[in-house]
């Protein structure tokens, strides 16, 4: 959209919210960078120039401003909805894969040269994969500054910066201010979290504690997205409290436990960490799992077009997809609710959390496990599984693929090519392939036609009712037909589309 010098000017002057994250602002007088929505009065048109990323400004020589914050903007949009080369490598940059393999792991996770991900990156982003990272890395590293008591030089250390004097410059460089400055710019109503020792833990062993705020484009409905996962949650993994969802979180350096509160205008979050080096991945793992990072303007104005739809999104506009942070988890679960109801699927995972999850300790009391990793559950002795043997076979197969690499869901995954691999697996039909693709691999077009609820909501409001009539009628839903789904699960009476009280 960068490109498009009329509309970044129409959205800057407006201070239109929704374009935030989409392209930034340069400034050529002030050498500063915004958000379109910057309260701050917009500079003359010849003094403006746009760029795609918060990345290519800094590489440009350009500051974030510090009114509007540029670099806490939603993400962009457009890394959820598309599965090309560029997108799949934003989402392994955002889950932390270069500052953890480097260049050369992002490479081999995408099966590209270095030079072709430099190359394309280049062109859409106008920065290289380790500038991303860079900037990634510098908004780290300001809210650790501001919400947290730890001395600078393990902010280094938890920002993942491979030295203090890195860490140094490009704060100043990002932010015009030295990182003591930045903090002592903080608001008195900013909470700290304890300092802490290197390895992210209090010399008591307490684990970091952390309260953020995750902006969202508006409008966003949270019934259907907390709903749903406080209606599917698994005991001892996840639960609703006290308006919350909460759940725990396994993650590249250790564990987590998040809880999640819908807020009028960004979700309240409060992260507590085993290390905090784990502290941009949770975040962007969180994001994913409510969607926030997607644009529903423009998906509720495509479902708007059909007549059918239109008065189901002016009800209650900005509904999400619910998603994972875990993907192979994500699978497992699939199968273990194919043909049970909500509540079996519900008891069978939460006794193979208590059989072969790794307990954490959770100092509210009510996780007591992460999820099992595949390799847990590959060792299991399938008599033990409760289920029909079929579907023992599809779980056995199943996590044995995924214990031994051969297949792979993440982020980066293909999400054609995920599809076929899955279809060839033992009790896999289209609708465990698409609601994995829908709400593990975050295609935003997967549809499930042959979902009992989708096909009750559509034969209520007089749409086709088999499976390839359906489908091709919502061909017009496209590319949005994941979040067609949500309106018309939004129908019926399930728990799945209420937010809990």
């Amino acid at each position: 959209m960068h490109t498009d010098r009329e509309r970044c000017l129409r959205a800057v002057r407006s201070k239109d919210a929704r374009f935030d994250g989409w392209f930034f602002t340069a400034v050529l007088t002030t050498g500063i960078y915004c958000r379109p929505s910057c309260p701050v009065v917009p500079p003359k048109p010849q003094n403006m120039v746009f760029h795609p990323s918060a990345a290519a400004c800094q590489q440009a020589g350009f500051r974030a401003c510090k009114r509007c914050r540029p670099d806490t903007s939603p993400g962009s949009p457009e890394w959820n909805q598309r599965a090309d080369l560029v997108a799949r490598a934003m989402r392994l940059i955002a889950d932390g894969v270069v500052d953890r393999e480097g260049v050369p792991g992002l490479a081999t996770r995408l099966g590209y040269s270095t030079r072709q991900i430099e190359r394309q990156l280049l062109a859409e982003l106008g920065a290289g994969p380790l500038a991303l990272a860079r900037a990634q890395r510098a908004q780290t590293a300001r809210l650790l500054i501001e919400t947290t008591a730890l001395p600078m030089a393990e902010i280094a250390f938890a920002a993942g910066f491979a030295s203090v004097r890195a860490f140094n410059d490009t704060v100043r460089e990002v932010y015009a201010l030295a990182p003591t400055a930045l903090r002592a710019r903080r608001t008195p109503r900013q909470p700290t979290a304890p300092a802490t020792s290197p390895t992210g833990t209090s010399p008591a062993g307490t684990p970091t504690a952390l309260s953020l705020r995750l902006p969202f484009r508006a409008p966003l409905n949270p019934d259907n997205l907390f709903g749903h996962l406080a209606a599917t949650a698994v005991p001892g993994v996840e639960e609703w409290r006290d308006g919350a969802y909460r759940r725990t979180l396994r993650l590249p350096y250790g564990h987590g436990i998040v809880a999640l509160t819908p807020q009028p205008d960004h979700i309240a979050c409060r992260l507590t960490l085993s290390d905090v080096r784990d502290l941009p991945v949770a975040i962007t793992r969180c994001r994913r799992l409510l969607d926030l990072d997607a644009d529903p303007v423009a998906v509720d104005d495509q479902l708007r077009t059909d007549p059918v739809l239109a008065p189901l999104v002016d009800k209650a506009p900005g509904r999400r997809v619910p998603r994972t942070v875990d993907e192979a988890e994500f699978a497992v679960r699939a199968v273990l609710g194919q043909q049970v109801s909500t509540a079996a699927a519900r008891t069978h995972a939460a006794r193979l959390v208590t059989a072969h999850g790794d307990p954490v300790d959770d100092p509210e009391g009510g996780l007591t496990h992460l999820f099992p990793a595949a390799g847990a559950l590959a060792a299991l002795d399938p008599a033990s599984l409760a289920m029909p043997r079929t579907r023992r076979t599809t779980f056995t197969t199943l996590v044995g693929h995924l214990a031994d690499g051969t297949l792979r869901l993440g982020v980066d995954s293909d999400w054609q090519e995920t599809r076929a691999r899955l279809l060839q697996l033992p009790g896999f039909g289209p609708w465990t392939v698409d609601v994995i693709a829908m709400r593990a691999l975050g295609d935003p077009d997967a549809f499930l036609p042959t979902d009992l609820g989708i096909r009750r909501a559509a034969r209520d409001l007089g749409l086709p009712a088999t499976p390839a009539a359906l489908t091709a009628r919502a061909a017009a839903w496209r590319p949005w037909r994941a979040y067609a789904v949500q309106y018309l699960w939004a129908t019926d009476s399930h728990p799945i589309n209420f937010l809990p009280v």
